[in-house]
């Protein structure tokens, strides 16, 4: 049995404040939902009475129902064409021992290097040419392109870790490399899917630079965007954009608690590949 020293009293301490430093924008933001539009002055004084007028109004003014819909079908398409897409990829890759394939996951992994600003002029300037600014599908065909290089890492890393001899069995049932991947391969790849689901997400569902840019002038809004209407040039809502934050992080933080599970092991076992 360990005894309690003072080096332990000292760890559980820093603990402790380490955890309240993580929690404090989290007590912020969920107070200052609750404070009145005339009450913004100390965002760490309790809300006292506190009100829930600011979800409300955040729902209807921002049109945020409409918001979260197109944000949605924006993260839904976006992730649905990055896995299914990085997913055939890490396999050919993996398996594959050609030069090709040995190029083409370098390629890939240049993606993770080149930041993505260097483009923006010249994506804007495709989008226009195809007619796309001022819909979802500019947002879609964006964001599969730019999630694709990690997820194609985290993808081949995993399967390089799992055992052949799966595959190899099913190639002497018969079975061809597609069924092979569908039948085999992809259903033992649950815990990385979980993770490039959840992580690319996220960074579709908070993103705003893109959205303002690519939809501004058509009607058509996200949930950063929306909320965005709420920032002025000499005054800005906050309880209101504060409100319209936790009802927008309700969706993804559900889908998180779901797969987080999914996310940790994803996660390890493309380090460990």
């Amino acid at each position: 049995m360990k005894r309690y020293t003072s080096k332990t009293l000292v760890l559980e301490v820093l603990l402790i404040l380490a955890a309240l430093l993580f929690v404090s924008p989290i007590y912020v933001m969920i107070n200052v939902a609750l404070k009145s539009t005339t009450n913004t002055a100390d965002p760490i004084a309790p809300a006292l009475p506190p009100t829930f007028d600011n979800f409300a109004l955040a729902w209807t003014d921002a049109h945020l129902g409409n918001a979260l819909v197109n944000t949605t079908v924006i993260t839904v398409l976006s992730i649905a064409i990055v896995v299914v897409v990085s997913a055939f990829a890490g396999y050919a890759i993996a398996r594959l021992t050609s030069r090709f394939s040995r190029g083409s996951f370098v390629l890939f992994q240049l993606g993770l290097l080149l930041p993505f600003q260097l483009a923006t002029i010249p994506l804007y300037q495709a989008m226009l040419n195809l007619g796309l600014l001022g819909t979802v599908w500019s947002l879609v065909l964006y964001y599969s392109g730019l999630l694709l290089p990690f997820s194609v890492f985290l993808y081949t890393s995993f399967i390089r870790a799992l055992p052949k001899e799966y595959e190899e069995a099913a190639e002497v049932d018969g079975a061809g490399p597609v069924r092979t991947f569908f039948a085999i391969v992809f259903p033992m790849m649950r815990a990385v899917t979980g993770t490039v689901i959840i992580l690319n997400s996220v960074s579709v569902w908070n993103d705003f630079f893109t959205p303002r840019l690519y939809l501004a002038g058509s009607g058509v809004e996200t949930v950063t965007v929306a909320l965005y209407s709420y920032v002025g040039q000499y005054s800005t809502q906050w309880p209101l954009i504060f409100g319209g934050l936790i009802i927008a992080s309700l969706p993804i933080l559900v889908m998180f608690f779901i797969l987080q599970k999914k996310v940790i092991e994803g996660f390890a076992g493309g380090l460990k590949g």
